[in-house]
């Protein structure tokens, strides 16, 4: 089959190259334009269009996908199917019914659960324990169209986003693969989303990495979970005298074995497996920290350099509002 590939992110590489070893021939790669990234502000060449280069597919890299131009250059490819996979601009309708076999996105969960920017974040914050890939016939409503496939996972307890997204992305090109072969053969069964089961996954702030120490053990796990890594869980040790509060991403944590019994945000013990941190119920053992300013190390490490003990504390939102501190 004859395919144009949209995409910006990692995520759709794996199936952008499976589709490749699989005999299908990409006549056009598509991504976003090279933007300055990092603390340099350097440009940085995003991996679609690294691995197009590494391949010597046709690439453009359009600020707006739909601009008359860019759809008469796709046009002017004659693709069979326009595929779809972490691209970040919306597919107008006239692109949406270019290709005679329509336009086809991969997203990260199991729809109608989760449309939106974010599905992979959102599960885990929200404790989910399974997630999934779906396959869908694309149309100008975001993430609504009807499912081509769909394939379920299990959620480990203690798996971030970063992780889930690596592990999904292999998974998805294994579903892209079954639904690209079988769309010509007409195997592919068609399914309408359910509206009345619709949630959302809207894209992620800064301030969602915000560690509420008043909130129960699991849930702070979840949201570090959720917000690893990015855009970071983070939270703010109390001061010393005539000091500032020193900011803190929790790049690893767990559910602490050790139980709470503590105001919330009290560190209520610490040694080499972790510092435990009391939360509304239960306590949280941060395993991995990085200080502002500094590499991620682990708590053994921290606790070396900045002599944390039992009764420390880590500001609550109170805390925060007191002191004018968002």
């Amino acid at each position: 089959m004859r395919i144009v590939f949209a995409g910006s992110g990692s995520f759709g590489l794996p199936a952008l190259e499976t589709l490749l070893e699989g005999g299908h021939e990409i006549i056009l790669a598509v991504t976003r334009p090279d933007r300055p990234a990092g603390r340099g502000r350097h440009v940085r060449v995003g991996p679609i269009k690294d691995f197009s280069r590494r391949r010597s597919l046709p690439l453009i890299q359009p600020e707006d996908i739909n601009a008359p131009d860019v759809v008469r250059k796709i046009r002017q490819a004659q693709p069979d199917l326009l595929l779809v996979i972490a691209f970040g601009q919306k597919i107008g309708r006239t692109l949406l019914g270019l290709p005679p076999y329509g336009a086809v996105n991969l997203h990260a969960s199991l729809l109608p659960r989760y449309r939106g920017a974010a599905p992979i974040n959102w599960a885990l914050i929200n404790g989910d324990t399974e997630t999934g890939l779906t396959a869908i016939a694309m149309t100008d409503r975001m993430d609504a169209g009807d499912i081509l496939g769909q394939h379920a996972t299990p959620i480990d307890p203690n798996e971030t986003a970063g992780q889930l997204h690596d592990r999904l992305s292999v998974l998805g090109a294994r579903l892209v693969t079954e639904v690209v072969h079988g769309i010509p053969l007409e195997e592919v069964e068609r399914r309408r989303q359910n509206e009345s089961q619709v949630t959302f996954a809207p894209a992620l702030r800064k301030s969602d990495g915000h560690i509420r120490w008043d909130r129960p053990a699991l849930e702070v796990h979840n949201r570090i979970r959720g917000t690893t890594p990015w855009p970071g869980a983070f939270t703010h040790l109390a001061p010393a005298p005539g000091k500032p509060p020193l900011r803190l991403v929790v790049a690893k944590a767990a559910v602490s074995p050790v139980g709470g019994g503590a105001e919330p945000g009290v560190v209520v013990a610490c040694g080499p497996e972790g510092i435990d941190v009391a939360a509304a119920a239960g306590a949280v053992r941060l395993q991995e920290l990085t200080p502002a300013g500094k590499r991620t190390m682990s708590a053994a490490d921290f606790l070396n350099g900045y002599k944390v003990k039992p009764g420390a504390r880590f500001l609550t939102l109170k805390d925060q509002a007191d002191d004018g501190r968002d």
